[in-house]
């Protein structure tokens, strides 16, 4: 027994200072694409995807790194091109075979320098905890761009990431995500200083995670909300989840949002599957809308805050504000606001902001040209 135990020690220290490996995938190469080293990943692995090349998709890791030992894939640009992963039902997947077994998932990655294209169901699908995608173009996949799986998914980073012309009908968005409240609490989904635009169905952003952070990203051109910040769906939820288990809340900071066609620009509390009972706040964000209200909300949330934010339309129209015909509140109506721009004339402009600034134009460099930045004299 006690040789047992100590060859037992040995080898987990050996693993532990076991040095990490690097795989070189592309043609040519040992690896000829990301199937052939999927397999093969431990904690602190290196994969390096030679750029200008196109890869078939399909691709799904399952073993774990750590959260000090992350595994990462990198795409490595060749003559300035990422390696491009095309095709399948799911092109890129890290996944939870058995949700009951997190510790055995592709939680602890960092995926970037990558384009993902073609998948017919989900471009990058997400159900793992701890996933970074960063520098990374998602575009032209008929369903989901980026997937998070209802089951399995923990905390989600995407930074510098686009997304473009992805999306379907009603219930396939652009970006679409999700926290496992139960296998993974404390969740959160974090975009920040990504381009989401010209989506070919659903909303840009959609996400049911436990908390979400959406900072400084440019979010435009959805064919629905260009936001959509709502609460777990019960019907997908593992067992064990109750709507009481966790309140979902989100701030969103230093964002362009520009709707392109008639819709709302922000849904926050539920869309009649899944509701927050959550707290919004949104900060310092420029606001170009269509001709329906701003703010949606709908069903249970508990209060939503705005500061800062310029409200506007490009074509100088009158801006609708707040919708709240939907709601429910949990504790009673509690909006709260300060120091908004709103262009003159707007309608249901909510009582209780205060320091409201309002004006025929924001000052904005040029608004056709798509370029928001204050001008000089600006307010």
């Amino acid at each position: 027994m006690l040789k047992r135990a100590a060859f037992a020690a040995a080898a987990s220290v050996f693993a532990i200072l076991s040095p990490a490996a690097t795989y070189q995938v592309g043609p040519g190469r040992l690896y000829a694409n990301l199937q052939a080293v999927a397999g093969l990943l431990n904690p602190g692995d290196v994969v390096e995807v030679d750029g200008n090349a196109t890869y078939a998709g399909g691709v799904i890791f399952t073993r774990p790194g750590t959260a000090s030992q992350k595994i990462v894939i990198r795409g490595i640009r060749v003559a300035g091109n990422r390696p491009v992963l095309s095709g399948a039902t799911n092109t890129v997947t890290f996944a939870t075979p058995d949700v009951d077994h997190p510790e055995n998932s592709a939680s602890h990655y960092v995926f970037e320098g990558f384009e993902v294209t073609g998948g017919t169901f989900r471009g990058i699908y997400h159900q793992a905890d701890d996933l970074t995608v960063r520098d990374v173009l998602v575009h032209d996949c008929p369903a989901h761009g980026i997937l998070g799986a209802d089951q399995g998914s923990g905390s989600c980073t995407l930074e510098t990431v686009e997304v473009h012309h992805c999306g379907n009908g009603s219930s396939q968005h652009q970006i679409y995500m999700a926290t496992d409240e139960v296998h993974h609490p404390g969740s959160v989904f974090r975009m920040q200083n990504c381009y989401v635009h010209d989506g070919t169905g659903g909303n840009n952003v959609k996400s049911r995670a436990e908390r979400n952070e959406i900072y400084f990203n440019w979010i435009e051109g959805a064919y629905y909300h260009e936001l959509e910040l709502i609460g777990p769906d019960p019907v997908g939820a593992p067992d064990g989840w109750t709507e009481g288990m966790a309140r979902e809340d989100s701030d969103v900071v230093g964002n362009v949002l520009w709707q392109r066609n008639t819709f709302f620009i922000a849904r926050v509390g539920g869309d009649a599957t899944g509701q927050s009972n959550g707290r919004y706040r949104f900060v310092n964000n420029t606001i170009v809308a269509g001709t329906s209200a701003v703010f949606r909300l709908f069903d249970g949330l508990q209060s939503i805050e705005m500061h800062n934010n310029v409200l506007c339309r490009a074509d100088g129209g009158t801006v609708n504000i707040l919708r709240t015909v939907d709601a429910e509140w949990t504790d009673g109506e509690q909006i709260a606001g300060s120091h908004n721009w709103v262009a003159s004339g707007a309608t249901n402009v909510p009582s209780q902001w205060t320091g409201t600034i309002t004006g025929a134009s924001p000052g904005f460099a040029d608004l056709s040209a798509s370029d928001p930045r204050p001008a000089a004299g600006s307010a």
